[in-house]
Order: C-alpha cells, then structure tokens, then sequence
C-alpha cells in the first residue's frame, strides 16, 4: 500500500462546547501518539453552513480522519458522513435525561449508504485510537508510535494479581 502523509491529521468535531470535556481523552491519546489534530465546535443544527463548509473541505485541509463527537439528537457524524468520502468516527456523548442511550442510536443506526464507525457512549479514548490506527496506514511514524504504545500496554499487564 502507497503511503501518504499529506492526509495525516484527525478532525475533533464538536457539536458544542459541552462535549469537549467528552473528547479529552480523544485529545489526549491522540498528542500521545503524536499525532496532529484539530478540534472545532461544528453543529449540525446550530451551525448547518459551517458544518457543510467543515466537510466540504476537510481532505483538502489535510484530515485522514473525522471523530465526531455529539450528544442528544447526535446527528453531526451522519451529517459530515453524507458530504465526505473521509472515515467518520461517531462518538455518542451521554446526556441528562437518557444517558447517551439517544447519541449512540441515532448513530448506529445510519441509512445504507451513509456509514460512521461508532464508538461507545463516551468512547473518546478508542476514538482516538482507532483513528491512530487509521492514520497509520499512511503514516509510518504513526504506525510506530501506535505500535509502541500497544506493546506498553500488553507489558502493562501483570501475569498474577499482587
């Protein structure tokens, strides 16, 4: 497989500034990683032209990944999924009244044709990962860095309680 670097960033989309503290750890495993990012606050339903601009561009700007993130009605992953042709990773966020339970439907269950990779309620880390994962099929620096960071964690496990 061709490997290219031009395409070497993951895009954190918010649809508010309320799901931030839900993408830290997104964040963090991705600056881990070293891996480079964006994060930007882009409503499906607040912000519609933004969003649409945001997904129009965003190869164009870079981005081999897309991690959404986004609670109750949830609909930014599938929105930006239905302009661009990049991985989209949908991570529910968990609301007040149903525990994200409404995020994460109304991500797994995507129209044919329009996919997301959905992620658990609050999966930001494995978000990160899994977009890591991705990237590093373009990037070796990134591939080894992820390698790296897996072998740590398998040594990370000890053979017996203590």
């Amino acid at each position: 497989m061709k490997r290219n670097k031009l395409n070497n960033k993951v895009a954190i989309i918010l649809g508010s500034n309320n799901d931030l503290k839900h993408a830290k750890p997104c964040i963090e495993i991705l600056k881990l990683l070293k891996i480079k990012h964006e994060v930007s606050i882009v409503s499906a339903h607040r912000t519609p032209k933004r969003m649409y601009k945001f997904a129009e561009t965003a190869e164009q700007k870079g981005f081999g990944v897309i991690c959404a993130f986004a609670g109750m009605s949830a609909h930014l992953a599938g929105m930006v999924s239905s302009i661009t042709t990049l991985p989209v990773l949908g991570v529910p966020v968990e609301s007040k009244k149903l525990k994200g339970l409404d995020s994460l439907l109304s991500m797994v269950m995507m129209p044919k044709g329009v996919p997301i990779g959905c992620l658990a309620i609050d999966g930001g880390f494995n978000a990160g990962l899994l977009a890591a994962s991705i990237i590093g099929n373009y990037d070796e620096k990134v591939k080894s860095n992820l390698n790296k960071w897996r072998r740590h964690q398998t040594q990370s496990v000890k053979k017996k309680p203590r």
